[in-house]
């Protein structure tokens, strides 16, 4: 492996400290939910393809230990001993225990970088019970350890190995103080890692589970790359041609994508920069979309597909059908949006238009068939959107009162956005009682009959007819999709809170999983910007003879009350949302100041879209697997 750039103690800058970390680890992980939590094991193990991506290494080891404990080594140059002039302390010291500290903020130690922008060792550090981190250097064996951020013990010599043997391993104790589980969840952390496996095709990684039950070792290398991975995402789909890839480079910026068409309806394109997934797009995505677009036109046109009277292809028609890894290689990214995952640089755009143009001409000057295959995804696209146009039936514009067709909506008197919340209801009669109990000025109501369509076995044509659907996106106010008539706009959203309020039964959870699908497909940002909430009714009311009655939202609280509760009670069991009256809903379910939500969040983009495919489409034999391996965690409500 190459050694180009001088790595050593002087190497680690230093911007601020690390006082506010364990006061608000929001702000730095995310959450305190599992998704945080994982993501504690994503940024050392981004430090590390760091490593790889400089040239240095080209192993990482993640283990999972039985003590509760993640492990994370690489074969890298480890991180330095020496002493930092600035400090007088151990550049590892300061790696861990100074936020905005590494080599990725000096000139020329790391070219390209991902991870939390630098902050990621030190506040791994101030997150866990304790940490160990044990470095390889000059035939030295280093260790030092920290509990809560703090030194407990200077970095020491602890043993000796070969000159040849190199590297840094970490490990860490989560902190239950911080978090609210601490146990990682394999599955998320196994799909990350076989991510940037596909991500970066010369690297290996080692997962090693050695938690009892789960004893697992899996090796993560995809020599094919993003190649590998677009058919993976395709896997079960009629693809209509082997990938396309291509990959370049100008002003410095690096360009890889791979893309293929199946005969699904609908896009799925995943964006990456220096390895960080870009859920919310950004410049990269916008420059490959807006160049393909163009360049299909033209082809469509050349061919005679497209006459003179003829318009163009919305983008959305072009890209019908295609599944596209697009991953771009910055020297200096900047990133905005809700998740600050949105890449924000302008030469990104360039770029990519630039080498897509290029390549993709290349490529489908050579293979008219697939090219012709691609041009079919976009007609059968623009031929539904025309009928919507000229059936008149497309109701998805803006309306100048905020109701639907059947006046079921009853609407808040706030236009207040931020102040206003809508209540999706199962049922007339429940949505009847939430009418009456709500509070006029921000809470809407919207009882909706039976089950909505299952929007991964529908076409297109049949989800824009869907009555409940329509009603929906006209009381949301922010569109829907894109080239239907009304673009998706988050910022027109007339309520910051969605809630889904159905039974406590199997239907209902039926009914919730059905509107989570429609949402997540279709208006994707409703969850990721954190509208989208489950409301929580109890299943129970325990009345004891003496003292007030008690709510019990499951049967393990129920388990709870018989235990600490000696005399007799009554116990009302709530079948629906209909059997409470509007005093009852209002306390358990609409009051703000005593009702409990569950916001909807995706803490794995790629691997929710998977499993969405699989429980909700038409393929059965990988549902039928599903169900078999996790029926044990199943709660029956029998």
């Amino acid at each position: 492996m190459s050694k180009k750039t001088v790595y050593d103690a002087n190497s680690i800058s230093i911007l601020e400290g690390l006082e506010a970390v364990r006061k608000r680890p929001g702000m730095y992980i995310g959450s305190v939910s599992t998704k945080g939590l994982n993501h504690l094991i994503y940024e050392i193990v981004d430090n590390s393809v760091d490593e790889f991506l400089a040239g240095y290494c080209d192993q990482i080891t993640v283990t999972l230990k039985d003590d509760g404990t993640a492990v994370i080594s690489d074969n890298g140059r480890g991180i330095p001993v020496g002493i930092n002039d600035k400090t007088g302390l151990p550049a590892v010291e300061v790696v861990f225990t100074v936020l905005h500290a590494g080599g990725k903020f000096g000139d020329g130690s790391y070219k390209i970088s991902g991870g939390l922008h630098g902050v990621g060792a030190s506040v791994v550090n101030a997150l866990s019970t304790w940490l160990e981190v044990t470095i390889k250097q000059d035939g030295v064996i280093y260790r030092q350890r920290y509990e809560r951020g703090k030194v407990v013990n200077p970095l020491e010599k602890v043993g000796t190995c070969k000159k040849s043997e190199t590297g840094t391993m970490v490990q860490f104790l989560p902190d239950p103080e911080i978090f609210d589980k601490t146990y990682f969840k394999a599955a998320m952390v196994r799909n990350r890692l076989h991510e940037t496996a596909y991500l970066n095709p010369k690297l290996q990684i080692n997962y090693i589970n050695e938690r009892k039950g789960e004893e697992t070792t899996v090796l993560y290398h995809e020599p094919d790359g993003i190649r590998a991975y677009v058919r993976k995402l395709n896997e079960g789909k009629q693809a209509l041609h082997e990938p396309v890839y291509f990959k370049n480079h100008s002003s410095g910026i690096e360009v890889e994508v791979a893309f293929q068409y199946t005969e699904d309806f609908g896009e799925n394109i995943l964006g990456f920069c220096n390895n960080i997934y870009t859920i919310e797009g950004g410049t990269h995505i916008t420059g490959f979309k807006t160049k393909f677009t163009t360049v299909m036109n033209q082809y469509a046109r050349e061919l005679g597909i497209l006459k003179e009277k003829d318009s163009n292809f919305t983008g959305t028609d072009v890209r019908n059908g295609m599944t596209a890894v697009i991953s771009v290689k910055h020297p200096d990214p900047r990133f905005e949006g809700q998740t600050k995952t949105k890449l924000d640089n302008p030469d990104a755009n360039k770029v990519v238009a630039e080498i897509t143009g290029d390549e993709t001409v290349l490529y489908f000057d050579k293979n008219l068939d697939a090219l012709k295959k691609v041009i079919s995804c976009a007609e059968k696209s623009a031929k539904i959107r025309k009928a919507e146009e000229k059936a008149k039936t497309n109701l998805l514009v803006k309306q100048k009162l905020s109701i639907d067709s059947n006046g079921k909506l009853a609407n808040c008197e706030s236009r207040k956005s931020e102040d206003c919340e809508i209540f999706i209801v199962e049922g007339d009669s429940a949505g009847g009682s939430a009418k009456t109990a709500r509070n006029r000025k921000t809470q809407a109501i919207l009882p909706i009959r039976g089950k909505i369509l299952n929007v991964e076995k529908a076409t297109m044509d049949k989800v824009l007819a869907n009555a409940e659907i329509k009603t929906m996106i006209n009381a949301f106010n922010c569109g829907f999709s894109e080239g239907y008539g009304n673009d998706f706009d988050i910022a027109k959203l007339r309520y910051h809170k969605i809630v889904i309020m159905t039974d406590a039964d199997v239907d209902g959870a039926h009914i919730a999983t059905l509107l989570l699908t429609f949402f997540y497909r279709f208006m994707p940002e409703l969850i990721t910007h954190g509208h989208v909430y489950l409301a929580t009714p109890p299943l129970y009311k325990a009345i004891p003879k003496k003292g007030e009655g008690e709510y019990l939202y499951d049967d393990a609280a129920l388990e709870r009350y018989r235990g600490k509760h000696k005399g007799t009670f009554t116990l009302q069991r709530y079948k629906g949302l209909g059997e409470m009256d509007a005093d009852q809903l209002w306390e358990t379910t609409l009051d703000p100041e005593t009702r409990t939500l569950q916001q909807i969040e995706i803490e794995d983009a790629r691997m929710a879209s998977d499993v969405t495919s699989m429980l909700m489409g038409s393929d059965v034999p990988p549902r039928r697997k599903f169900i078999y391996e996790n029926a044990g965690e199943a709660d029956l409500d029998i």
